[in-house]
C-alpha cells in the first residue's frame, strides 16, 4: 500500500537484524502466495469482493492478519484497482471483471510482529497491445529499480531507474504516491519516489527494508482521489499499472522478500 508523498513528516529509517529480515521474508511469502493465487483466479465474471474474501481467507489460514483492513479506516483486506484506477481501490460485490480489463491487486499482511507488502497488475484475458506494453514496462521498471538496492547507493538511484525506463517508453510515473520503508510498521522511512526529487536522498544501509512500487500511467502523471476518500484514478481516465516488492538491503545485494518465485 503506497504512501502519500510530501504531505507528512519524515518517518524514521529503522535497521533490521538478520533474524528480523527472516521474519519479514516469512510475512512477505504469505503475501506472495496470496498474489500467486489471485493471478490464477482472476477471470471475467468474478467480483472484486470475491477476490478480497479469498485473499483474507488464505491470509488467516497462514496465521497472519490482513494489514490493510482498518488501516486508517480502509474497509477491506485487498486493494483492487481497475483500469484507470491507480491504487487503493475498494472491493465491491458490484464490480465484475471483464475481458480486456487490467486489475492491480495490492496486499499486505502482519505476521509475528512484521509486515509484508506487494502488488501486481493482472490482465483479464487478452488486453490491447498498448496496455500489454504498459504492464511490461511497469514490471521492468520495478526490476531495474531492485537492481539499485545496493549498500551505498541512494534512494534517488532507485527513483532514477524507474523514471528513466518509464518515461523512455512514453509513459508517466505517479508523483503523489510513493513507495516506503517497511518493517514493524507498514509505512516507515524512507519514502521511495518513482521520480528523482531535488536535494540529496538517503543512502541505502545494510538492514534497511524498502517497498518499491512503480505506479505508471499511460497518459498524464496527474491523479485524483474519488469521493470515497481512497480510490485514486488517473486525471485523464487512461489506464494505470502498479507492481510492488518488499526488498531487504544486504551485503550480498538486494533480497526480494516478496518474490513470487519460490525462495
Amino acid at each position: 500500500m503506497s504512501g502519500a508523498g510530501g504531505q507528512q513528516a519524515a518517518k524514521p529509517i529503522l535497521i533490521k537484524t538478520a533474524d528480523e529480515i527472516k521474519l519479514m521474508q516469512d510475512a512477505n511469502q504469505i503475501v506472495a502466495e496470496t498474489l500467486r493465487m489471485l493471478e490464477n483466479t482472476v477471470e471475467p465474471g468474478i467480483t472484486t469482493f470475491e477476490l478480497d474474501q479469498m485473499a483474507e481467507d488464505l491470509c488467516r489460514k497462514r496465521k497472519s492478519i490482513p494489514a490493510f483492513k482498518g488501516y486508517h479506516g480502509f474497509p477491506a483486506s485487498l486493494c483492487v484497482s481497475l483500469n484507470e484506477e491507480v491504487v487503493h481501490g475498494i472491493p465491491t460485490r458490484k464490480r465484475k471483471l471483464k475481458k480486456g480489463d487490467i486489475l492491480s491487486v495490492d496486499f499486505g499482511v502482519y505476521y509475528k510482529g512484521f509486515y509484508g507488502d506487494s502488488a501486481v497488475t493482472i490482465p483479464v484475458g487478452k488486453v490491447k497491445q498498448a496496455t500489454h506494453k504498459l504492464l511490461r514496462v511497469t514490471r521492468e521498471s520495478l526490476e531495474l529499480a531492485i537492481e539499485q538496492v545496493i549498500v551505498g547507493n541512494r534512494v534517488a538511484d532507485i527513483s532514477r531507474a524507474v523514471q528513466e525506463h518509464v518515461e523512455g517508453n512514453g509513459f508517466s510515473v505517479v508523483r503523489q504516491f510513493v513507495g516506503h520503508g517497511i518493517g514493524s510498521s507498514l509505512h516507515e522511512g524512507p519514502e521511495i519516489p518513482n521520480y528523482v526529487q531535488g536535494g540529496q536522498s538517503p543512502r541505502l544501509i545494510e538492514g534497511m527494508v524498502v517497498a518499491i512500487e512503480p505506479m505508471v500511467n499511460m497518459g498524464t502523471y496527474k491523479v485524483k482521489v474519488l469521493r470515497d476518500g481512497w480510490t485514486v484514478i488517473t486525471a485523464d481516465k487512461k489506464p494505470s499499472a502498479h507492481f510492488e516488492h518488499s526488498i531487504a538491503v544486504t551485503a550480498d545485494g538486494p533480497l526480494v522478500l516478496s518474490s513470487r518465485d519460490k525462495i
